[in-house]
């Protein structure tokens, strides 16, 4: 299980799905292994946008990762709010005044592209090339533990923490045993 796929996963007990509690999901007695994989920018540029940053730096601390940024690499700052707006149904001379609003705060300064090289191979180290390979994924709010056997974890939940499932076998057990009783006493 590659170390990109956690940032997409929650816990499958639906108790859990409004808990923020519940993700990420934790790793507990993890085996890492390392598959080197061709390197590809364009990849994680286009795949880093949809990351949930917390929760990957804290999946990261957790498995002994510690190099990644405060915040997430390549996100462009947004531009300074304009200090006027034009006023509706006036011309050019009449403008409402913000500058008394919060000034914009100073856009970071921009990595050398050799910074940004080694941000993204530190990223495709962690993210592709970096497997769990046994394991468990551990639920914050519940606690429930999902095993991860050869590279795979298993989300299939016991029956006691379906809702749903169990009054639904209910439901075919009573109508199995009224078909049963209806076909006997109809026999007769």
């Amino acid at each position: 299980m590659k170390i990109l796929t956690t940032n997409f996963l929650t816990c499958a007990v639906k108790a859990c799905k409004t808990s923020p509690a519940a993700f990420p999901l934790h790793f507990k007695d993890a085996e890492l292994e390392r598959q080197e994989v061709d390197f590809n920018p364009l990849f994680l540029k286009n795949v880093l946008p949809r990351l949930e940053w917390d929760a990957l730096k804290i999946v990261a601390q957790e498995l002994g990762f510690t190099s990644l940024p405060a915040t997430k690499p390549f996100e462009r700052p947004l531009s300074p709010p304009p200090t006027e707006f034009p006023v509706a149904g006036g011309d050019d001379t009449d403008k409402m005044d913000v500058s008394e609003t919060e000034p914009p705060q100073p856009s970071p300064q921009p990595n050398t592209p050799e910074e940004n090289d080694k941000i993204l191979r530190d990223l495709h180290s962690l993210l592709i090339e970096t497997e769990v390979m046994e394991g468990k994924l551990v639920c914050g709010n519940c606690g429930h533990e999902y095993a991860i056997k050869e590279g795979i974890a298993n989300f299939l939940l016991p029956e006691h923490l379906v809702s749903g499932l169990m009054s639904l076998r209910r439901y075919f057990t009573c109508v199995e045993q009224l078909s049963s009783a209806f076909d006997q006493l109809y026999r007769w």
